[in-house]
């Protein structure tokens, strides 16, 4: 049967005390709709409708993609009127609704739900908890059939102490909610169209209901403050540690550890306190990772070594390389086996080779190096004109001398040398020794200043 995902994210969110809609703000460096939108993908969904409304066209802004369709609720009256905004774009045999609040729903979880439903049976994801208080319930018959739902608000004392509730997630055939949304009622507490409102009326229509749990409970949880947010986060983080670490990587704190995006990795890898990981990033095999590195979107080769405080961005890092500390690595930076980069060292659109070293407190950009070059502490390529950039060669065996700015487009020559201090604006040919730098002239007659005494006028 063909599926389509309704996701609700009309929602306000006040008590994130925020002027961006609450499913905009972020878990794991991405807005929480994203999540459910990906699961919803997973899942095999052929249709996917997201219910907007608060923040405006700021929901649909942050969140392109050809498969999604977009429902305005401009009024809040409720769940059950909410998904009627979505259903005259929906076609498929079976409508699954989902919330832009609950980011951490699981695909596995709901292709198992979802394959529960049929043209005579609706699925109904609950949960029991230890304290039910302030969600609705689910109701069953002698024989343990569910039979409708209660919200708290409408719930007698005796409703109350059920422990079962409704998560709001919800599967129906398309078919029986195009008939049945329609004669919703308002007729309750808070004046709203509710949702839980189609279970009694599935009931009623013959339809069995087929109530499943998830996997685990935080899959269900909602977010509606800062302080739920958080908790999902660590708990997000901890399921991506734990498979990370199934997989073969150490951690110093599994506590102290973010993904953001996608991480692959080899054997035997050792990753130190507060690393961050965002977009995709793959580990060999023997990769130690410092305390306080930032990873993004870069491929590191096996026996690499990634001292405290560097940031690895865009960089592809072969085998056998040495960062940090205190590196910046920018995009399009790669570096062939056994180079090293040291600490103050950035780098840019630069291509490191084999064995070469930039130790420290260096800037090498738009650069091609060749095999075993040397580059002083404190070398700098000059790159850019203001309006144009430039590469700079350096052939293999070059030595470059501290403090040296080396102005492109420039060729440095294999084996050749820079003298410390230089400013080399010309070639250099291969073996050749280039230095440009004032003449020292030393003055025997100089003397030291002297303070003044502060009392003299």
């Amino acid at each position: 049967m063909s599926l389509a995902v309704v996701i609700l994210a009309a929602g306000k969110g006040t008590r994130m005390k925020s002027a961006l809609p609450k499913v905009l703000h972020t878990l794991a460096g991405k807005p929480m709709l994203a999540h459910v939108v990906e699961a919803a993908r997973e899942v095999g969904a052929e249709r996917i409708a997201v219910v907007y409304g608060h923040g405006g066209e700021q929901v649909p802004a942050a969140l392109p993609g050809d498969d999604l369709q977009w429902a305005l609720q401009a009024e809040q009256l409720g769940t059950g009127h909410a998904v009627a905004q979505a259903m005259p774009l929906l076609k498929e045999d079976v409508v699954l609704i989902l919330y832009g609040d609950v980011p951490l729903i699981s695909a596995d979880t709901l292709k198992n739900f979802v394959g529960a439903v049929n043209e005579k049976t609706v699925a109904l994801m609950t949960l029991t908890m230890s304290d039910p208080s302030g969600y609705g319930r689910i109701l069953r018959d002698a024989a343990g059939n569910v039979t409708r739902i209660v919200e708290q608000k409408d719930a007698s004392d005796e409703e109350k102490t059920v422990n079962e509730i409704n998560t709001g997630i919800l599967a129906c055939p398309r078919s029986f909610l195009d008939k049945v949304l329609p004669a919703l009622s308002s007729n309750n507490a808070q004046g709203e169209y509710y949702l839980t409102d189609v279970i009694a009326m599935a009931v009623n229509e013959g339809l069995a209901v087929d109530a499943r749990q998830p996997q685990f409970a935080w899959e269900v949880d909602g977010v509606n403050d800062r302080v739920q947010l958080s908790r999902l986060e660590r708990i997000y983080q901890g399921v991506q540690a734990e498979a990370l670490m199934r997989a073969g990587v150490a951690m110093a704190d599994p506590g102290r550890f973010d993904v953001r995006g996608i991480v692959t990795a080899g054997s035997d890898c050792f990753v130190d306190i507060n690393a961050v990981f965002e977009g995709n990033v793959t580990l060999g095999n023997n990769v130690r990772i410092g305390p306080n590195c930032v990873i993004r979107d870069s491929q590191i080769g096996d026996d690499v070594v990634i001292e405290a405080n560097s940031h690895i961005d865009g960089a592809t890092i072969a085998n056998a390389c040495q960062i940090g500390p205190y590196a910046r690595l920018r995009p399009g930076t790669s570096l062939a086996d056994k180079a090293k980069i040291g600490n103050f060292v950035e780098t840019k659109k630069a291509t490191i080779g084999f064995g070469s070293k930039v130790n420290h407190l260096s800037y090498i950009g738009d650069a091609e190096l060749g095999a075993n070059v040397n580059v002083g502490a404190g070398t700098i390529t000059c790159n850019y004109d203001g309006v144009n950039k430039f590469k700079t060669v350096m052939k293999d065996g070059a030595f470059i001398g501290s403090n040296s700015s080396l102005v492109a487009p420039l060729i440095i020559g294999a084996g050749a040398t820079v003298g410390a201090g230089s400013t080399i604006s010309k070639d250099i040919p291969d073996e050749q020794l280039g230095v440009a730098r004032g003449r020292q002239r030393n003055t025997a007659s100089w003397q030291r200043p002297v303070k003044q005494d502060a009392k003299k006028d």
